[in-house]
């Protein structure tokens, strides 16, 4: 290979090495407008798209140890690749897809070591954010401990108005 081609390879190697997660894509039909709206879209959610011949993506993958990704690999292939969350990303390429005639079409996904089919990469798409889901989980972590509280403060509602109560009848007792 052409030390031009090697040095290609390794930038695609450590963007792809770093990355949370990466999507390969059918870009097929997709003219330079539709590219570049969708590049911008993706920055938005922390990601990036790119497109390079498979078979720098092949020796790329090859090294890092990705495997089963021969088939993926077969026709135009693009990549969309970040460290953000992969629900937005996905939920953009989604939302992406849908407003441009089903383009980019999601052929598989890699996520931390694992092969996912376009069907996971989907199934991501309808999972909330993951701000939201963290949100939900102190929700569901802090609500036992508020319902504590509250019945805590209930009860010490009750041993004030019993007080409260002893204190006037001792006072009517000792007026009378």
């Amino acid at each position: 290979m052409r030390p031009e081609k090697q040095s290609i390879v390794k930038e695609i190697n450590g963007q792809m090495a770093s990355a949370s997660f990466v999507i390969f894509t059918d870009y097929t039909k997709m003219d330079m407008v539709k590219t570049s709206s969708l590049r911008k879209k993706l920055r938005e959610s922390g990601a990036r798209f790119q497109v390079i011949p498979n078979r720098m993506y092949k020796v790329a993958v090859k090294e890092l140890g990705m495997e089963g990704l021969e088939e993926v690999l077969r026709g135009p292939t693009a990549v969309v690749f970040g460290t953000a969350d992969v629900a937005e990303t996905a939920k953009a390429l989604k939302a992406f897809a849908a407003a441009n005639d089903k383009m980019p079409v999601v052929k598989a996904g890699w996520m931390e070591g694992n092969l996912l089919s376009a069907a996971d990469v989907e199934t991501l798409a309808t999972l909330p954010s993951k701000k939201t889901m963290q949100g939900m989980l102190v929700g569901t972590i802090a609500a036992p401990m508020s319902n504590l509280v509250g019945v805590f403060s209930q009860k010490l509602a009750s041993l004030v108005y019993v007080l409260n109560a002893a204190a006037e009848k001792k006072e009517q007792s000792g007026a009378a």
